[in-house]
């Protein structure tokens, strides 16, 4: 059992600064993005390990955290980068051995080593009603479908989550 007043090493935690809950771009998320917005948080590893550009949480995993499914998890991540919340630096892909990578996030709201700027971007304050920023969405893994059969799919990467 550790000292009164020192913290042990299993234990992580993260903060939610008011002054971004308080913007409208937070309280125009839907709850399932909010939820998952602490998730993703705790997955940064701090300034001293700053890992922000290459956060990386699946949609099952966050779908197994919140207990909702892969479709309202997407969803969820969908919504926080329409708001300026996240950005997707690196799309998921299913590797030629069959071994997954997952896609990678920058938490905007914190600095990103990528970027070398000491405050973070902060998109979500020029969020505005109507104006939400692209989203990214991974294409399909086997775009000609079974046996050769075109299947369709977007051509474009980048789709506003009003096309969704």
């Amino acid at each position: 059992m550790p000292k009164p007043g020192k913290e042990t090493k299993s234990e992580h935690w993260t903060k939610l600064i008011r002054s971004m809950m308080e913007e409208p771009a937070w309280r125009a998320l839907s709850p399932t993005a909010q939820a998952l917005y602490p998730w993703l948080k705790l997955e940064w590893r701090g300034p001293n390990n700053n890992n922000n550009g290459r956060i990386c949480l699946s949609v099952r995993q966050a779908a197994q955290r919140l207990g909702v499914s892969d479709n309202t998890a997407a969803k969820a991540f969908h919504d926080l980068q329409a708001k300026g919340f996240i950005v997707q630096t690196e799309t998921p892909c299913l590797g030629v051995n069959g071994a997954a990578r997952g896609a990678m996030y920058e938490l905007t709201e914190l600095a990103c080593n990528k970027l070398d700027n000491p405050a973070g971007r902060k998109l979500y304050k020029t969020w505005t009603v109507g104006s939400d920023f692209p989203v990214k969405i991974a294409r399909a893994n086997n775009p000609h479908g079974r046996n050769g059969k075109p299947k369709p799919h977007r051509k474009k990467q980048d789709v506003t989550s009003s096309d969704l």
